[in-house]
C-alpha cells in the first residue's frame, strides 16, 4: 500500500528526551533506595505503567514502590526541563516540514500523557506540524501492545499498512510492527538487536533518511 502518515513515538524521535528520562529514573530510584542503573531504565523505555511497574518489580522484588520512584523522576525532571528545556533530535523539525508540505498526515504515539507532550512540542515549536496527538492514557494497553498505533492511525483515517511508524526503542518498534504498521526505527541510547531487527523494515541514522525511506517505499526513487 501506498505510505499516506508518518507516526511519530516523542521521546528519543522529535525530542532528545530520552537521555533525561535515563538520568532522572536513575537519580529517582537511588533517591528511594533502590540500586537503580541505567540497564533498569533502559528497559522501560516507552513503556506503559503495567507493564515498565511489572518489569522493575522482577529487578528490585515485588516492594518495588513504583509510584513513589516514578513521583521522584517527575520532580527531577519538571526542575530540569523547566530551568533548560528539551532539545530537538536532529533533522526533526525540518522532516515534519518536509511531511506537511508534501501532503503526508502525521501524528505521534507517545507514552507520555497528551497535555505535557502538546506542551513540550509546543515549546520545541514543532506541535503545529501534527495532525493528531495518541497518549498511552488514550488506549487500554500502552507499549509495548500495539494499541496506541492502532488508535493513531484511526484517528488519522488511514490503514496501519498505509502509515511509517518511527521508533527509537525496542518496545516501542514491537507496538509499532504488531500494529501492522511499516516500522522504521532510529535508534537512540541503544542498537536494536535480534528479533527487533526481524520486525522493522528499516533501521536509519537520523531522521535525515526518512525522506527517502518515503520515495523508496512509493516508488518515487
Amino acid at each position: 500500500m501506498k505510505i499516506e502518515a508518518v507516526i511519530f513515538d516523542m521521546d528519543g524521535v522529535i525530542l532528545d528526551s530520552e537521555k533525561l528520562y535515563i538520568r532522572f529514573w536513575s537519580e529517582a530510584g537511588k533517591a528511594c533506595g533502590y540500586p537503580f542503573e541505567k540497564k533498569h531504565a533502559l528497559a522501560i523505555r516507552s513503556m506503559a505503567r503495567p507493564y515498565a511497574t511489572e518489569r522493575l518489580r522482577g529487578f528490585f522484588g515485588e516492594d518495588f514502590d513504583y509510584d513513589k520512584v516514578r513521583n521522584k523522576r517527575i520532580e527531577l525532571m519538571n526542575k530540569y526541563v523547566s530551568e533548560n528545556g528539551i532539545e530537538l533530535k536532529y533533522y526533526a523539525k525540518e522532516i515534519l516540514a518536509y511531511l506537511k508540505n508534501s501532503g503526508y498526515k502525521t501524528a505521534l504515539a507517545t507514552a507520555t500523557a497528551a497535555d505535557l507532550a502538546k506542551r513540550y512540542l509546543k515549546n520545541a515549536g514543532v506541535l503545529e506540524y501534527f495532525d493528531e496527538i495518541a497518549s498511552a492514557r488514550m488506549v487500554k494497553r500502552g507499549k509495548p501492545a500495539p494499541d496506541i498505533y492502532e488508535y493513531a492511525a484511526s484517528k488519522l483515517g488511514v490503514p496501519e499498512g498505509s502509515c511509517i511508524a518511527v521508533e527509537d526503542s525496542p518496545n516501542g518498534a514491537l507496538s509499532a510492527a504488531d500494529a501492522g504498521c511499516v516500522t522504521v526505527m532510529v535508534p537512540d541510547m541503544d542498537e536494536p538487536q535480534g528479533d527487533i531487527l526481524k520486525r522493522v523494515y528499516k533501521v536509519i541514522k537520523s531522521l535525515e533518511e526518512l525522506e527517502n525511506v518515503l520515495n523508496e517505499l512509493n516508488g518515487d526513487c
